[in-house]
C-alpha cells in the first residue's frame, strides 16, 4: 500500500477493518432528522443496508440547510453557449424554484415512492426536476436527453413512471435536436402509459400536445406561487434514484441508490476526494444522464455548500477556449471532466489555454476512461494544477479509485487513476485461482463484500440478476466483479486494462486493448487512437487500430501512410513486443464517439467483423463510423 505510515494509509485501513466505525464517524458530515440505529446490516449478503434507522433527505441536505449561512450565495450556474444563456441561482433561489417544482409534482399527483422519468437537456429545470423528488421522497430516472424511441421505452417499461418530464428540444453543436417526437414514440411503444407528461418550453421546436396528458411547467408553476413544499423526512435506506447503464444489451439494468448511503458517501468525496469547500465552485463537464452527472453536477457540490456549473454546449463552441472562459469568469476551482475531451482540447489552438486565468483552480479531475500518459501530461503541464485521476462505474456512485488529496497529497502516477479509495477493499483477482493477485499480475477488478455507503443497492426490481450479474464471477469469496482488467503497482497504485470482455485474445496471448493503445498514443504524431480485436480465422484474433493523427499533412500519398503505420507499428514491437502488434493501423480524421465522449469501441468491432454495429443513438457523428467502414473498404 502507498504510504504505509501516512494518513491516507491509516484511514484506508480503518474503512475496510472497521468500516462500522469508520461509517459512523462521517455520517456527522450530513444532518439527519432521526440519527441512524444501526450503521450496517450487512445480514444478508451481498445486500447491504446503511444507516438503518436513521431518516434525512438529499434534499434537504443540498439546498434547504444552507439557507441558514449561505442564502445569497451562488448555488446553480446555467450556461448555455448553444442559446446564449446565463443564469445564476442562489441558495435561496434554488430553494423556491425546487419548491415549485415539488408542488406541480403534488399538484399532478406525484407521491413518495412514485417514480418520475426526467428526459431533459442540461438545462436549469431539470436540476429543479430531480432536486423535487428527492424533496418529497419520489423517485427519479433521468435517462440521457436525446435517446432514441426504442432505448427510452425500455426505461419506461422498467421503472413504471406516473410522470414524465420532459422538453420540446435540446441543442448541440447549433442543431436542434427534438425531444417531443422521440418520447410520443417511446410512449407509444410502452406498455406502461405515464398519467401525465410534464413539458418545459424552451421555443426551440414545434411540441404537439396529447390532450389530457400533457401539461405545460410555465402555466402550473404560475399556479402553485406561494404554495410551500416542506421535505419530506425518508428512511436512510429508500430508494433515492435508478440510472440505467448505457451499452447493455436486452433489458437494461436500473442501478438503485438509497438516499443516506448516497448522501454521506458524496460529501465525503466532496472533502476528500475533490478538496471542495464551501462557497467554492464546482464544474463538471458531464451530463445529467449520467452518473456523473448525478453526483458531481447536481447532488455532491450543492451538499458541499458549493455552486455547481450547469453546462449546455460543447468544449469547442464558440471556440476551443470556452470552458476556460467560464473557470476565470466564475473563479472554477475544482474541475471535472473527461480524457476524450483533453484530447480534442490537444488538438487546438494552445493559446487559448493561455489567454485566461486560470489562478482559482486547484485541480482537474478526470475520469470515465483510462487516462494516457501523454494527454495526462500535456494537461498537466499547460494548467500547472494537479491532474487527479479517478476510476468508478455507475454502480459504485462515487470514486473507488483515486488519490485522495484532502486525506494525503500523495504523488499521481501517470496511467493510473491511483490507489483504493477509502471505503472499498479492493483487490485485484485471479480469474483462474480466485486468489489475490500479486504485484504487476493482471486479475480481474473486485470489491469485497460489504460495498460501502454510495453504492448500488440492488438492480430495480430484480435482486436475482444483481446477485447473478455482479456477485458470481468468483467461487468462494464474496467479491462484487467491476468486470474490468486490473493491476497493482508494488506501491499500492492500480491500472486499468480494460474490460474483461474486451480482451484480445491473439494466438492465446490475452492482451488488453487499452496496453496497446497506451502504447500508439506514445507516438509523438498520434492524437487518439481506439484498438479493437477483430475475429481472424489464424490467430483468433488480431488488434486493429484506428489513429487520429496531429500533422495530417505528413500522410497525404499512400507511402506516407504506409510509413507511418510500419514507424507506429515498431512502437508497439519496442514497448511491448510484436504480439501485441496490430495487423493494421488505419487513419482517421474522428473515432466513433457517444455525446458524453465514449468510444464506441464495440461498434467499431462490429464494423471490422461486417455485423450490425448496434444501438447508435448516442453516436455524437454518425460520421466517424463511415470513415471506418471507407477505411476498411479501401
Amino acid at each position: 500500500m502507498a504510504a504505509q505510515s501516512g494518513q491516507y494509509a491509516q484511514a484506508y485501513q480503518r474503512s475496510v477493518t472497521d468500516p462500522q466505525g469508520f461509517w459512523a464517524e462521517q455520517a456527522h458530515l450530513i444532518e439527519w432528522e432521526t440519527p441512524p440505529q444501526q450503521v450496517l446490516d450487512d445480514s444478508n449478503p451481498p445486500f447491504s443496508r446503511w444507516y438503518v434507522g436513521g431518516k434525512t433527505n438529499l434534499c434537504h441536505n443540498a439546498v434547504d440547510r444552507h439557507l441558514k449561512t449561505r442564502a445569497n450565495q451562488a448555488a446553480l450556474i446555467f450556461i448555455s453557449t448553444e442559446t446564449n444563456e446565463e443564469v445564476t441561482y442562489t441558495f435561496a433561489q434554488l430553494h423556491e424554484e425546487v419548491v415549485k417544482m415539488a408542488a406541480i409534482y403534488q399538484k399532478l399527483g406525484v407521491k413518495k415512492g412514485d417514480r418520475v422519468l426526467i428526459y431533459m437537456p442540461m438545462i436549469a429545470q431539470a436540476s429543479f426536476a430531480m432536486l423535487a423528488c428527492a424533496r418529497i421522497g419520489a423517485i427519479h430516472s433521468v435517462v440521457f436527453g436525446g435517446f432514441a424511441s426504442v432505448s427510452l421505452a425500455s426505461r419506461i417499461e422498467d421503472a413504471k413512471p406516473s410522470l414524465i418530464v420532459s422538453a420540446d428540444a435540446g441543442m448541440r453543436s447549433g442543431k436542434v435536436v427534438e425531444y417531443k417526437p422521440l418520447l410520443d414514440e417511446a410512449i407509444r411503444l410502452s406498455s406502461h402509459k405515464p398519467t401525465h407528461v410534464l413539458m418545459v418550453d424552451r421555443g426551440l421546436a414545434n411540441a404537439p400536445v396529447t390532450p389530457d396528458r400533457d401539461v405545460d411547467y410555465a402555466t402550473l408553476k404560475s399556479s402553485v406561487a406561494g404554495v410551500d413544499v416542506p421535505v419530506t423526512w425518508l428512511d436512510a435506506t429508500d430508494t433515492s434514484y435508478i440510472l440505467y447503464t448505457s451499452g447493455t444489451t436486452g433489458k437494461p439494468k436500473g442501478v438503485q441508490r438509497d438516499v443516506g448511503g448516497y448522501a454521506v458517501a458524496l460529501t465525503y468525496s466532496m472533502k476528500s476526494i475533490f478538496c471542495g469547500e464551501a462557497g467554492e465552485t464546482f464544474f463538471s463537464t458531464s451530463d445529467i444522464g449520467w452518473v456523473v452527472g448525478h453526483s458531481y453536477i447536481i447532488y455532491g457540490p450543492l451538499l458541499a455548500g458549493m455552486a455547481t456549473i450547469m453546462y449546455e454546449g460543447t468544449p469547442l463552441r464558440p471556440d476551443a477556449g470556452i470552458w476556460w472562459s467560464i473557470v476565470e469568469k466564475y473563479k472554477v476551482t475544482g474541475m471535472f471532466s473527461a480524457p476524450t475531451a483533453v484530447r480534442v482540447l490537444k488538438k487546438q489552438d494552445p493559446a487559448l489555454l493561455k489567454k485566461y486565468d486560470l489562478s482559482s483552480l486547484k485541480a482537474l479531475f478526470l475520469a470515465g476512461e483510462p487516462l494516457d500518459e501523454p494527454t495526462g501530461r500535456w494537461i498537466s503541464e499547460s494548467l500547472g494544477v494537479p491532474i487527479v485521476d479517478n476510476y468508478w462505474q455507475t454502480e459504485t456512485g462515487w470514486p473507488m479509485l483515486a488519490v485522495q488529496r484532502g486525506l494525503e497529497a500523495l504523488p499521481s502516477k501517470f496511467g493510473s487513476p491511483g490507489v483504493p479509495v477509502t471505503g472499498f477493499n479492493i483487490k485485484i483477482v485471479s480469474e483462474t485461482t480466485n486468489e489475490e493477485c500479486a504485484p504487476n499480475e493482471k486479475g480481474v477488478l473486485a470489491i469485497m463484500g460489504p460495498l460501502p455507503p454510495g453504492c448500488m443497492q440492488t438492480i430495480w426490481g430484480d435482486d436475482e440478476r444483481f446477485v447473478k450479474t455482479y456477485w458470481s464471477s468468483f467461487a468462494n469469496i464474496q467479491a462484487y466483479s467491476t468486470f474490468d482488467w486490473g493491476m497493482r503497482d508494488a506501491e499500492g497504485y492500480h491500472f486499468i486494462l480494460g474490460r474483461t470482455d474486451d480482451v484480445i485474445n491473439v494466438a492465446g496471448h490475452r492482451l488488453g486493448t487499452r496496453e496497446i493503445e497506451e502504447s500508439i498514443s506514445s507516438h509523438a504524431n498520434v492524437a487518439e487512437v481506439a484498438v479493437v480485436g477483430v475475429a481472424d480465422a489464424l490467430k483468433g484474433q488480431v488488434a486493429v487500430a484506428f489513429a487520429i493523427i496531429k500533422q495530417v499533412s505528413a500522410v497525404q500519398t499512400p507511402a506516407e501512410r504506409a510509413a507511418l503505420e510500419a514507424e507506429i507499428m515498431k512502437v508497439v514491437d519496442n514497448q511491448l513486443g510484436a504480439v501485441a502488434r496490430p495487423a493494421r493501423v488505419h487513419f482517421v480524421s474522428l473515432l466513433p464517439k457517444t455525446r458524453s465522449g465514449k468510444l464506441l469501441r464495440r461498434s467499431i468491432q462490429a464494423v471490422c467483423e461486417g455485423r450490425d454495429p448496434g444501438d447508435l443513438t448516442t453516436i455524437e457523428d454518425p460520421a466517424a463510423l463511415q470513415q471506418i467502414k471507407d477505411c476498411l473498404a479501401g
